[in-house]
């Protein structure tokens, strides 16, 4: 992975211990997740067989991920039947060479993109920068990273740590650089800056002849591809162009049309609290005279093939992308998406990038550490992605590695000690006896110590009192 996915960038802790002192940051984020969260709560709560449907998606992905292979050749097949042509890219270097090489091919310069985290993940834009060729983003919110220099903060909206002034001035300051200008006068009216996103994207769509997306999920069954919206955007770029390059991880991968059912009915619930998406757009390779006249699909792994091997770490795979698990999130919502350094942020974001990226890294392997396994992830996951399960198995793996000696040793000293039930009485009589002398921060402690109290030891060990009361 690279590009925007900001190696280089510090571990967690010290990113996000800057990010927690930003208070209008905090804000933003406080406001945002929590009215998501409400909205998705309650549309949620509307349907009845909820944990039915829930289940349903977990074993319908579990079934595609077992099979996977089965599945992609059936898609590769059925999308080159349906006029479209299949490339595979093992890593983001591969990916951006197929893309930039078909945009070249069609002799323009600029390409409009449909909202996409794997585009993002390989760092396509950039790739496609050093080729000359500009990439428009027409997602109101990824607009909005864009004209800022900035970077995405969360995976439905990248945009939710700027509040409507700062979009205001981002607009009023660097439209113009990109095409039409902001309307004189602008203000920070939510019409009022929705209708310059329209008016400035406009003539980009009404001029692109290239289009580049991603998908929310391809169906085997028939070769079609498919992505859910909310503003329309993404139709424009999937109809208008002469040219359509998706570029879709091999996981988004359902093996039936009949199994994509369940995903409309969870996926816009979970992720904008809607009963469906205002937008569904489906395609199946070419049609004469109607949208794109070419269709290329490059099929990404980018580590995907290795998060697959893993036993624990695989459910991941299931994710998608509906960006609950980051609205619940306590950390999340102080820190922040940008404290990941990943395009992936939040409870997803901590375990998906380091089976992606590994975990040699200082930053990623902090990740699995950027949370206080409270589970709130896992109760709102439309898949059931038990995300505390898989931060555990990955901290294992950083211990392991030396990444945490102090703790790999605590814990080694803590299995023998449990193991010895005399030793562990005499330990806690000898720990009850001296808790007045225990010092607030034991030594080397201040990575645990820094953010909470030690607790209070009692008088009496429970082991005492049970001997002393037990009939």
């Amino acid at each position: 992975m690279s590009g925007r996915t900001f190696i280089g960038m510090p571990a967690f802790p010290e990113a996000a211990a800057r990010a927690v002192g930003d208070e209008r940051l905090r804000a933003n984020l406080r406001h945002a997740t929590r009215t998501i969260r409400d909205k998705r709560a309650a549309a949620v709560a509307e349907l009845d067989d909820w944990a039915l449907l829930r289940r349903a998606g977990k074993e319908i992905k579990d079934r595609a991920l077992r099979h996977l292979d089965t599945y992609l050749l059936r898609l590769e097949e059925r999308v080159t039947a349906a006029g479209g042509v299949v490339h595979w890219a093992v890593d983001a270097a591969e990916a951006n060479r197929v893309v930039t090489g078909l945009v070249r091919a069609t002799g323009e310069r600029e390409v409009v993109k449909v909202k996409s985290m794997a585009t993002q993940e390989i760092g396509l834009n950039e790739a496609l920068a050093a080729e000359g060729i500009t990439a428009y983003e027409t997602d109101l919110a990824e607009l909005i990273v864009q004209l800022g220099e900035d970077r995405p903060s969360h995976i439905l909206v990248p945009a939710i740590h700027r509040n409507r002034g700062e979009i205001r001035d981002i607009f009023r300051a660097r439209m113009a650089d990109w095409g039409r200008p902001a309307p004189d006068g602008l203000t920070d009216s939510p019409a009022e800056l929705a209708e310059a996103a329209r008016l400035h994207l406009r003539e980009k769509f009404l001029r692109a002849k290239v289009g580049v997306s991603g998908a929310n999920f391809m169906v085997a069954e028939t070769g079609t591809l498919v992505v859910v919206e909310s503003e329309g955007n993404g139709r424009m770029c999937l109809t208008l162009p002469e040219t359509l390059i998706s570029v879709v991880g091999i996981e988004k991968v359902v093996p039936s049309w009949r199994d994509l059912e369940v995903f409309l009915q969870t996926l816009p619930r979970s992720s904008t609290a809607e009963r469906m998406n205002p937008y569904t757009s489906m395609w199946t390779g070419t049609t004469d005279a109607d949208g794109p006249s070419a269709f290329h699909l490059v099929l990404l792994d980018n580590g995907r093939t290795a998060a697959l091997a893993d036993e624990v770490g695989r459910q991941a795979l299931r994710c998608i992308r509906c960006s609950a698990c980051l609205n619940v999130c306590p950390v999340y919502e102080r820190a922040g998406g940008h404290a990941y350094g990943s395009v992936y942020p939040g409870p997803i974001g901590a375990i998906l990038t380091p089976l992606l990226r590994g975990t040699t890294s200082a930053l990623d392997a902090s990740l699995p550490y950027a949370s206080s396994l409270c589970g709130a992830c896992y109760e709102v996951c439309p898949v059931a992605i038990d995300i505390p399960e898989v931060l555990v198995h990955l901290r294992e793996r950083v211990a392991g590695q030396g990444g945490h000696r102090r703790e790999s040793a605590a814990v080694r000293a803590a299995t023998w000690l449990l193991d010895h039930p005399r030793a562990l009485a005499a330990a806690e009589r000898l720990a009850v006896r001296t808790r007045r002398a225990h010092p607030a921060r034991p030594p080397g402690s201040g990575a645990w110590t820094g953010g909470r109290d030690l607790p209070e030891l009692p008088e009496r060990s429970f082991r005492d009192w049970w001997a002393e009361h037990r009939t």
